[in-house]
């Protein structure tokens, strides 16, 4: 009986280290397959910032040639309103002194 009883307990022991035991080669399967996940994310995002930069690239692209058409048009405003010929008006007065006392 004593025989059955010690047998039963090995058993019974080693079946619990066998569920709750490690399992290396399942633990490495996750951790590898964690890794690809979280690699495969960072090249999403690495391609997200990588579209939004361009995106901001565009935007500014866009927003220089808005600010160099505005200046054009201001330029040209200018020299409209400019008298013909002139880029500056000079006003010249001239002045005669005469002697009251001749």
């Amino acid at each position: 009986m004593k025989k059955v009883i010690g047998l039963t307990i090995l058993l019974a022991m080693g079946a619990l280290g066998m569920a709750c035991g490690d399992a290396g080669t399942a633990n490495n399967a996750n951790a590898n397959a964690n890794k690809a996940v979280a690699n495969a994310m960072n090249s999403a995002a690495n391609a997200m910032n990588s579209a939004a930069n361009a995106a901001q690239t565009a935007a500014n692209t866009v927003a220089n040639a808005a600010n160099t058409a505005a200046n054009a048009a201001s330029n040209a405003a200018n020299a409209a309103n400019r008298p013909a010929g002139n880029t500056t008006t000079t006003t010249t007065t001239t002045t005669t002194n005469t002697n009251a006392n001749k």
